[in-house]
């Protein structure tokens, strides 16, 4: 079930068969024009399926936004070593659910998604690797995969084409760094989840230090309907270089929060107050985070005639990133929610390098006496000054994931920092910043 009342705004294309019954079996899939892409892929060479993917312009939907065509194009396919195809169902990113709907209802889009990535590739395994708190949906994907396994859609001879693919889950243990792909992988390989200095990339040296398609859910589950319409097809959905349709996880203070799929380029205004019903309680918009907590926040009137898509957002210094997207009325504190996306970073943390561990502790510590009323002057450069020094300096995303929303709030929203220590100015002494 999708959780919320579609909207008429929205262009169902991976979610159309959420809401039909019993979605995650293979008998609705089949009925549904499941498994029919890979039939069509088994008889295109490698080089078709790319091109395909590269008109299509689908861009990765777990947060970098990086062409897929191109991403599969940098796989080595003559290295004598095995190939591996990589889901990244590790969605931990505060504002994001999309892919546990997507496992939910329906898996066997997942699983044939993958089956193309590994053909593509000539691999003979993969692994759905799942977030830690949706081990429930292990049991769903699983039994989607024993379907698949008794149908004769994996493993040995797939189609009388003599080609193997065995696919497989495994489950994290709730670490949000196993997000990034290098950390997934040391994961995965059953080692501590900490980032893999790059390059090389997981393209090139992947999983047990082979060539390696990792993609997001989303991505895997755009495929399938990509190979089967054409990639002009799924291009005109959305707007130049960005094709397709977008998972949009809306949450905060809307009437209507919910995931919708909508094309790509869709009006962001219009996406609050058409499909989501406008502001909660008549209040007026504040601002956005368009991308799921890492993304810099947008002012409401930022927002205005801004469509929704990967280049757009990256004009004004932020980005779709997970799909993520987070309402914040007239009433929201800027700070307090500053410090509690900090507190969330400060903790996921994996200390691997010393920017990230220091910097969000530091961070973390500095809004705390900000927002406990014991703010100094010197106190909003500090913090700008902490987090620009993050930037560009770990070995994974992570700390930039930190510093660019926290530079977004005090840059977008100086004011209200200075308006906090305007009430700071009391009799009260100033907490101890070690002692926090």
């Amino acid at each position: 079930m999708r959780y919320n009342e579609p909207s008429p705004l929205e262009v169902r294309v991976i979610s159309q068969r959420f809401d039909l019954p019993n979605s995650a079996s293979i008998d609705t899939y089949l009925a549904n024009e499941g498994y029919v892409a890979i039939k069509k892929a088994l008889d295109m060479t490698p080089e078709a399926i790319i091109e395909e993917l590269k008109r299509s312009s689908l861009r990765g939907r777990g947060g970098a936004g990086f062409p897929t065509g191109m991403k599969w194009s940098f796989v080595p396919r003559n290295t004598g070593k095995p190939t591996y195809v990589i889901c990244n169902s590790d969605e931990s990113e505060p504002g994001t659910c999309k892919d546990r709907l997507l496992m939910e209802n329906d898996p066997h889009q997942l699983i044939e998604g993958m089956m193309i990535a590994a053909w593509t590739i000539k691999s003979n395994k993969g692994y759905i690797f799942i977030r830690g708190e949706y081990r429930y949906l292990i049991e769903i994907v699983d039994r989607a995969i024993a379907e698949a396994y008794e149908r004769g859609y994996l493993g040995k001879n797939l189609f009388g084409s003599g080609w193997d693919f065995d696919l497989y889950t495994h489950t994290g243990a709730g670490a949000y760094e196993c997000g990034e792909e290098s950390a997934l992988l040391e994961s995965l390989e059953g080692r501590r989840g900490v980032p893999r200095l790059k390059p090389p990339f997981p393209a090139v040296v992947g999983a047990f230090q082979s060539p390696t398609i990792l993609n997001n859910c989303e991505t895997f589950a755009s495929v399938p309907v990509i190979i089967r319409n054409g990639g002009i097809w799924f291009a005109e959905l959305g707007t130049p270089r960005n094709g397709g349709t977008r998972l949009v996880c809306v949450s905060g203070h809307v009437n209507k929060p919910g995931v919708y799929e909508l094309p790509m380029g869709f009006p962001v205004m219009r996406l609050i107050n058409e499909v989501c019903g406008g502001m909660r309680n008549g209040k007026k918009l504040k601002a956005v985070i368009p991308g799921g907590s890492s993304a810099p926040v947008l002012r409401a009137e930022e927002c205005e005639n801004l469509p929704y898509d990967y280049d757009s957002l990256a004009k004004l210094k932020t980005m779709a990133g997970s799909g993520g997207l987070v309402v914040l009325d007239e009433d929201t504190d800027i700070v307090a929610v500053a410090l509690r996306t900090i507190k969330f970073y400060a903790h996921e943390s994996c200390g691997w390098c010393i920017p990230c561990r220091e910097g969000t502790t530091w961070l973390k510590k500095i809004l705390t006496r900000f927002h406990e009323g014991g703010g100094q002057k010197s106190d909003i450069d500090l913090i700008g000054d902490l987090a620009d020094n993050m930037l560009g300096r770990t070995f994974c995303a992570l700390g930039d994931a930190a510093a660019m929303p926290t530079t977004g709030f005090i840059t977008k929203f100086r004011d209200e920092f200075e308006a906090y220590l305007k009430k700071s100015q009391t009799t009260a002494p100033v907490p101890e910043l070690v002692n926090i």
